[in-house]
C-alpha cells in the first residue's frame, strides 16, 4: 500500500506492508488501498477506525478481494476486502461504529 506522509512540512511517499499480528507475515492485500485480515470464516479489522461505508449485506455472494466495507482512520479511507469467496452470513458492524484492531467485521456462511 502506498501512503503519503508529511513530517514537519516535508512530504514523503512510502510503501507500507500490513503485517498479520502474531505471525509477522503480510496479510492479504489488493490494489487501491484494499486491506484485510482473516480468521477462518471471518474478516477482522486490521486497524482501529470508524465504519465509513458498508458494501455487502447478509446473503450476498462475494469473491476473494471484493470490497466488503470501508474504514476511516486518521482521515484516510481503507477498503476492507474479502479474504475468501463465499456467502456473507453476518455484517457485525454498522456505519458510524468505532472498531478496534482485530474486531470481527464480517462472517461467512
Amino acid at each position: 500500500m502506498k501512503l503519503r506522509i508529511t513530517v514537519q512540512g516535508v512530504q514523503y511517499d512510502v510503501d507500507v506492508e500490513v503485517l498479520d499480528e502474531g505471525t509477522g507475515t503480510p496479510s492479504q492485500a489488493g490494489g487501491g488501498g484494499v486491506i484485510a485480515a482473516a480468521s477462518g470464516g471471518e474478516v477482522s479489522s486490521p486497524i482501529a477506525g470508524t465504519v465509513f461505508d458498508i458494501r455487502v449485506k447478509p446473503g450476498d455472494q462475494v469473491n476473494e478481494n471484493d470490497t466488503l466495507l470501508v474504514l476511516e482512520a486518521m482521515k484516510m479511507e481503507s477498503n476492507i476486502a474479502s479474504t475468501q469467496s463465499g456467502t456473507v452470513r453476518e455484517v457485525c458492524v454498522k456505519i458510524g461504529d468505532s472498531v478496534t484492531h482485530g474486531q470481527v467485521l464480517v462472517r461467512f456462511a
